[in-house]
């Protein structure tokens, strides 16, 4: 079970404390600590391999943070690709448990990760209501559903709970798309790749091939059925494009309700395609309004390399919005949502535009670094066609698509500013970065950053960066005994509401802590929790004191 914690008990954690302020107010320390090494997970040495431009190993993403093995922290699972070779190749995953002197231990052999793929991504969620975390992960080739048994011990059900999915799958999510409280699944399919095919450089050098040079493949979306197995109705429930989903290249996902009727949605990212939201009907109907609500293209109507995406209230006016990371040479794109029916570009408005030309965006998070009470923006890059080197590179196969990843701090009014070496390693270390997850790891209220690149090394990322007397606030949501993924929080203290989501599934491939997190800046005390569940029901709740994590459960707050 998770363990409620007041912000005391994370300061034997915090092994770097504060040092003097700087003339504008902010710490001298970088608002992101690498913990990597010290915390015992993978690191590059630069020795990996040349690849064989075999494209799938380029695109690799996954990184989630979950609890497995009900302890009450947060473990890492890493989505693997094999080592460039000769053809398609196959590898483990890796589960990293984390210790009591918070460590992490390579734990897969004891849990059961013995089924060997070309990875890509992972959802995460309890699909059968028996209060623990279940994982899907997602492969070029047929993807594998890991039932939990609750000890952090994993078993290989993907024949029994009815997943059937061997396109080359990339990001995937768990929600409750009809309300009847099971989690159902949405996979995004990315191409029908011919691994014999040879692409180019303009100097004719071999490349990785882009999305053009392949039909794209069709999503899948299953239905939860009630006792832990799936149907797939992908087709019956309305999901479906021309040309047998030719111009479908999914490779972002989320599950929520952007149109503001009690019902999720279901977005989708599409690389150099239209990107599509399937607007729940009810009945287990979708139709695709992208194009009418104003997300599917850029603001001259161009399609663009959708790959991350991100949901969250930038803006705090009480509506969530979209944020997309796209391919060098193209800005990553901020849609605002509004009260009304349509979303609303504000990339250059936000000032985004200034600062992402250079870089290729993929795992991407709106997070409260700092408990100042509004979102920011990280991002992490890596291009997947050679470029000019960034200045810095490492030297090797990779100095070509090597980038630094992007912090954008929210300066409260929806603009934001891009933090360089104050964000510390994160925005200096060069490399080819693809899946971002979030999740409070050392249990002292803020959110850390997990990355994965494509090199099979990870990065984790502390955050240092609220400042003392800075509150805050992570609630968990329940429902049946597990998480409600896609149930939305507001928050309301000092005269002022927050509206969060708790979700797992966003970013590129990966998958999240599923707890609503929450910067209060000065307010010590919560006045108010209102909850949406994902049957469209609202319960309100009493607030309290701030800085600690809060339970709250289906069925013991009031009607609103």
């Amino acid at each position: 079970m998770w363990l409620s914690r007041g912000s005391s008990s994370a300061l034997a954690f915090a092994a770097t404390a504060l040092s003097a302020c700087g003339a504008d107010g902010r710490s001298a320390t970088p608002l992101l600590a690498d913990v990597t090494r010290e915390r015992g997970l993978p690191v590059s040495d630069g020795s990996w391999p040349a690849g064989t431009y075999f494209l799938p190993e380029i695109m690799q993403g996954g990184v989630g943070l979950f609890d497995a093995d009900g302890d009450g922290d947060l473990d890492l699972f890493q989505v693997r690709v094999p080592p460039p070779g000769e053809g398609p190749r196959v590898i483990a995953n890796r589960l990293y448990r984390q210790e009591p002197d918070r460590r992490f231990a390579d734990v897969s052999a004891a849990a059961g990760l013995t089924v060997e793929g070309f990875g890509q991504g992972l959802a995460i969620g309890d699909v059968d209501d028996d209060g623990d975390a279940d994982v899907l992960v997602t492969n070029y080739g047929p993807d594998v559903f890991w039932r939990n048994a609750g000890d952090g011990r994993f078993t290989d059900d993907t024949a029994r709970a009815g997943i059937r999915d061997d396109w080359w799958g990339t990001s995937a999510a768990f929600g409750d798309v009809d309300g009847d409280g099971f989690l159902d699944l949405y996979v995004a399919n990315y191409l029908r790749y011919d691994a014999g095919k040879r692409c180019t450089d303009p100097s004719d050098r071999t490349e990785y091939c882009g999305p053009r040079s392949s039909n794209g493949a069709p999503d899948q979306l299953y239905h939860n059925d009630g006792d832990g197995t799936f149907t797939e109705i992908t087709v019956a429930a309305g999901i479906v494009l021309p040309q047998e989903s030719a111009r479908g290249t999914g490779l972002g996902v989320v599950i929520a309700d952007l149109t503001q009727d009690g019902r999720a949605d279901v977005f989708v990212a599409n690389d150099a395609q239209a990107n599509q939201l399937w607007v729940n009907k009810g009945e287990l109907h979708f139709a695709d309004e992208a194009i009418l609500r104003g997300v599917a293209l850029n603001e001259h109507g161009e399609t663009e390399a959708n790959m991350g995406v991100a949901v969250g209230d930038a803006n705090e006016d009480g509506v969530f919005d979209l944020f997309v990371t796209h391919l060098w040479k193209e800005n990553n794109r901020l849609f605002l949502g509004t009260k009304g029916p349509l979303f609303r570009d504000d990339s250059v408005e936000s000032q985004l535009t200034r600062y992402d030309l250079e870089r290729t965006g993929f795992g991407c998070a709106f997070v409260d670094l700092e408990h100042d009470g509004d979102l920011d923006i990280v991002v992490a890059n890596g291009a997947v066609r050679r470029r000019p080197p960034v200045a810095g590179a490492p030297r090797g196969p990779w100095q070509g698509y090597a980038e630094p990843n992007q912090l954008f701090l929210n300066d409260g009014a929806c603009r934001f500013t891009e933090v360089g070496r104050e964000a510390g390693t994160f925005a200096s270390e060069i490399e080819v970065s693809r899946g971002l997850a979030l999740g409070d790891i050392d249990a002292d209220g803020d959110m850390d950053i997990a990355l994965s690149n494509a090199d099979n090394s990870l990065r984790l990322y502390r955050n240092d960066a609220p400042p003392a007397g800075a509150h805050w606030a992570m609630v968990r949501v329940l429902t049946r005994g597990r998480d409600a993924l896609g149930a939305e929080v507001t928050l309301t203290a000092g005269g002022r509401a927050w509206h969060r989501l708790a979700f797992a599934g966003y970013s590129y491939c990966s998958s999240g802590d599923p707890r609503a997190h929450f910067g209060l800046g000065a307010n010590a005390a919560i006045d108010e929790l209102r909850v949406r569940w994902p049957d469209g029901r609202d319960e309100l709740f009493p607030g309290g004191a701030a800085d600690r994590v809060i339970t709250l459960r289906q069925g013991e707050g009031q009607r609103p």
